[in-house]
């Protein structure tokens, strides 16, 4: 599900002069947070003494993995701490009047560029998150109380203990002007987080792990434990955040370096330990929302051309082959796997950037960012899963995207990845080749059932790359076209000087009740000059036909 607090990434200007309201230096947040932790509410994953095993230098990435290993070694504690039914039950209008108070922004007093801003509790966020400032390598707690929110027309509750935690945290920087702090990363529900660039709006979501997405088991939801964010100084350009996962089917530790800017960049570095074994374990997954896109005239609901936070996903694969799919928002669940052996890239792309094409003074959707993802290391063999849910509703997601490991992970024994995630605003920069501009499924062109066959024509604009150079001479440029079943009856290649490139027209048949994969690219004497452009389709199965009646005359 999509997150449904979209209000926090507005744009706060820095107040210039002291105002009389209480503030938080570094000094009076180390004593507000030593002091808890001087009457006992200091849990037992932050304490300073270290234990056997942990470093010695101060706490690190080391003590969480500590920490994820002997978590996964217990069976999962199911109950957890649990909130106030007063929380629970505030509806999604009652929560978004609770605030955090910006005037209280941690390190907001200091020489750092970096502001960390908690989430309250309550309505669907119903799982407390112990949140630790790391200073000087000791993680210490921040306690809760209600002096950090703004609660508009909401009731405060009362009595609520120090040691109740949050729901997660913003972080926000000079991300699109020195003078205005801007919200950069957020963690917020279960596994998931989100990021931005110069000039984005949050869009669509990256989550830290996912268990079960499209099988045939409910999918589990791993959630975090407990936060720890490297105090920053005057110099860090880079923010360091940690996190403890737990579900009933594994434990894990993570670690998320944060740099902030045109493009920004999150390093993240996983150690997974496995309960039980895990069929479909998607690793960098990524959620997202597509409604309706261009030629999608039934899937509008209103007067906006498309509706979607991603227009694809795009994959490098470890053989070097770069792939560009469209995305569709199905009649019947679809899930869609490319195996491959150490993919060097995939992600969910917003290519579109036109306004025109959204019409959505609200949403802004021509500016929501894309998310590619880039292994580091080997990650063997698997596939990269695109699983798309129909959808008639953009308050949800209902796409998914993630690396799935070819063999379940060993229980009980820790495996590592490590990649980055990174907000971009154009695929244009990742390759030289020609891309995808626009792509359309023609309708049937023949009876859908003629001889037992159905026939489709696709079309697909490639622009950019090397194009341009061809038109003078398009007959040096051809379409390649193939298919998984089925044949390929036709192509037909158009010069498009308005795209600086070319159109390939391809007809494909298929045999009645079959689905297959269908790969366009153009190519030059053996060269390829464009991405793959792939989907699927299908012809459904011919009715049945019901015998004549004798008729009585």
């Amino acid at each position: 599900m999509r997150s449904l607090i979209d209000g926090h990434a507005g744009r706060v200007a820095e107040a210039s002069a002291v105002s009389g309201q209480a503030r938080h230096s570094r000094r009076d947040t180390l004593a507000l947070l030593l002091s808890s932790c001087a009457i006992g509410l200091r849990p037992a994953a932050a304490q300073s003494a270290p234990a056997a095993g942990a470093r010695q230098n101060g706490f690190g990435y080391e003590d969480v993995v500590r920490q994820a290993r002997q978590l996964g070694e217990r069976p999962f504690d199911a109950d957890g701490a649990a909130i106030p039914a007063e929380l629970t039950k505030l509806s999604y209008d009652s929560y978004r009047e609770i605030r955090f108070r910006r005037d209280k922004a941690f390190w907001r007093e200091g020489e750092s560029d970096f502001r960390l801003l908690p989430f309250h509790l309550g309505f669907l966020h119903n799982k407390p998150v112990q949140i630790h400032i790391v200073s000087d390598g000791t993680a210490i707690p921040i306690p809760f109380t209600t002096g950090l929110f703004e609660y508009g027309k909401v009731p405060v509750t009362k009595g609520l203990s120090p040691s109740l935690g949050f729901a997660g945290f913003a972080v926000t920087t000079n991300l699109n002007d020195p003078t205005v702090q801007d919200e950069v990363i957020s963690f917020l529900g279960a596994s998931y987080f989100r990021l931005i660039g110069r000039g984005h709006r949050y869009g669509l979501s990256a989550r830290s792990l996912a268990l079960d997405v499209g099988g045939e088991q409910p999918e589990e939801f791993p959630f975090m434990r407990a936060l720890w964010v490297e105090e920053p100084s005057r110099d860090t350009a880079e923010l360091v955040i940690y996190a403890l996962l737990d579900s009933p089917s594994v434990a894990g530790a993570y670690r998320y370096v944060v740099r902030p800017g045109q493009e920004t960049h999150v390093d993240v570095t996983a150690t997974i330990v496995p309960r039980k074994s895990i069929a479909r374990l998607g690793i960098a997954p990524l959620t997202s929302m597509f409604q309706a896109g261009e030629g999608d005239l039934a899937q509008r609901t209103d007067f906006r051309p498309e509706i979607h936070d991603s227009d694809g996903l795009m994959m490098q694969t470890g053989a070097g082959e770069w792939i560009w799919r469209p995305l569709r928002n199905p009649k019947a669940l679809r899930i869609s796997s490319f195996g491959d052996r150490n993919p060097r890239g995939f992600g969910l792309m917003q290519r579109d950037r036109d306004f025109g094409n959204y019409q959505d003074l609200e949403a802004h959707y021509h500016a929501r960012p894309g998310y590619w993802v880039e292994p580091q290391g080997e990650w063997g063999e698997g596939r990269v899963d695109l699983i798309e849910i129909p959808t008639v509703n953009e308050a949800f997601d209902n796409i998914v995207a993630c690396w799935t490991p070819r063999e379940p992970l060993p229980i009980g024994k820790p495996a590592a990845f490590s990649y980055r995630i990174s907000a971009l605003s154009t695929t244009g920069d990742l390759h030289p080749y020609a891309q995808t501009r626009h792509s359309f499924n023609g309708s049937d062109i023949e009876d859908v059932h003629a001889d037992g066959f159905g026939k489709k024509r696709f079309i697909v604009d490639f622009g950019g790359g090397d194009l341009a150079y061809y038109l003078s001479d398009p007959s040096r440029v051809e379409i390649a076209a193939s298919t998984t079943a089925g044949t390929v009856a036709a192509t037909i290649l158009d010069a498009n000087p308005a795209a600086k490139g070319f159109r390939a027209i391809v007809d494909v048949t298929l045999p009645d009740g079959q689905a297959a994969e269908l790969r366009i690219y153009l190519r030059s004497r053996g060269r390829p000059l464009s991405e793959t452009w792939t989907s699927t389709w299908s012809v459904p199965a011919a009715p049945a036909v019901a015998p004549a009646k004798a008729v009585d005359n």
